[in-house]
């Protein structure tokens, strides 16, 4: 590590951002904005992006090519979709600095590991998984508090060290997520629960309304109640990061989506039997959850989700 102002130390002097979209620019600006004496470097592959992040000033060196990102990089960070990781990977591989630690914000670890290890088998890997995140995409969506008072799941290779642990943990805290470990098959079924099942739900809901003959577009998107607005909101998510969290959690996806299909049938007899005992069970234990979930911080707890209405 290095010494910053102060007597704080940096767990990384330079640190190369490989895809700048919403996490990647956020990534970038906290940076700057937590840790301004940090040299980044970026790299995207599409021109237009790399573009509008030399307009923003999102890094110090914006790369024509991503090896060029990465050549004096203490930290790699790989900020694309899941399933683009090795293709990314395999594009640094040769000028990957020995001391570099390589990283990711992938929402599906045990893939992206395997990934990772596959096309970069002699470097030092801590994959994480920055739960934060929005429905916009792209270096314009990017803030830099996006990452404060969330969680940040490292999924370590059980060889891995307690020293490389430890400075992409610094790493993280000092952008304010809250860090936690993992191993990866288990992130990856706690994950299926409480992001890529929920995701999947809202695709499913939207397209069933749009198919609806009886129903216009123009009536579904007039009377949208507060549930079926919330759930257009998750459904408008980029869809190639998510056709590639799916494919590459199917086994844990599926795990999940069979439990979610078992308990929907069971709410299907309940409602046609007049089960009332049932439903209010139900929703009186999911309630608590919720309440959980702002008690913890996760979300907020003012009316209508803070929305402001002016």
């Amino acid at each position: 590590m290095v010494e910053a102002q102060g007597t704080q130390e940096l767990p990384f002097a330079t640190v190369a951002i490989i895809g700048i979209g919403l996490i990647g620019s956020s990534i970038a600006r906290a940076v700057r904005q937590e840790m301004p004496d940090v040299r980044l470097t970026g790299y995207d592959i599409s021109a237009g992006v790399r573009e509008r992040a030399d307009v923003l000033e999102l890094v110090d060196v914006l790369a024509d090519t991503p090896g060029e990102a990465v050549a004096e990089a203490d930290l790699v960070m790989f900020c694309v979709p899941v399933g683009a990781m090795k293709d990314a990977a395999d594009s640094i591989a040769a000028s990957l600095p020995n001391r570099a630690i390589v990283s990711d914000v992938g929402s599906a670890k045990l893939a992206v590991a395997q990934a990772l290890r596959r096309a970069l088998p002699d470097a030092t890997i801590i994959p994480a998984h920055p739960v934060a995140g929005t429905e916009n995409s792209g270096p314009d969506a990017g803030f830099a508090s996006l990452f404060k008072g969330r969680w940040c799941i490292l999924t370590p290779h059980e060889g891995s060290s307690k020293d490389n642990i430890a400075r992409v943990t610094a790493f993280w805290e000092r952008l304010g997520a809250r860090v936690d470990t993992m191993d990866p098959r288990h992130h990856d079924l706690v994950l299926a629960v409480t992001s890529h099942l929920p995701h999947l739900i809202a695709f499913t809901i939207v397209g069933t309304a749009s198919d609806l003959e009886g129903v216009t577009q123009s009536e579904v998107i007039k009377y949208s109640a507060g549930g079926f607005r919330d759930f257009t909101r998750i459904a408008a998510s980029d869809p190639t990061m998510w056709r590639d969290i799916f494919l590459n959690n199917r086994d844990a996806v599926l795990d999940m989506l069979q439990r979610f299909s078992e308990d929907l049938s069971m709410l299907q007899r309940a409602i046609r039997w007049g089960d009332g005992d049932t439903l209010f069970d139900l929703f009186t234990r999911t309630r608590a959850i919720r309440r959980g979930i702002i008690e913890q911080g996760q979300d907020d707890a003012r009316p209508d989700f803070g929305r402001t209405h002016e």
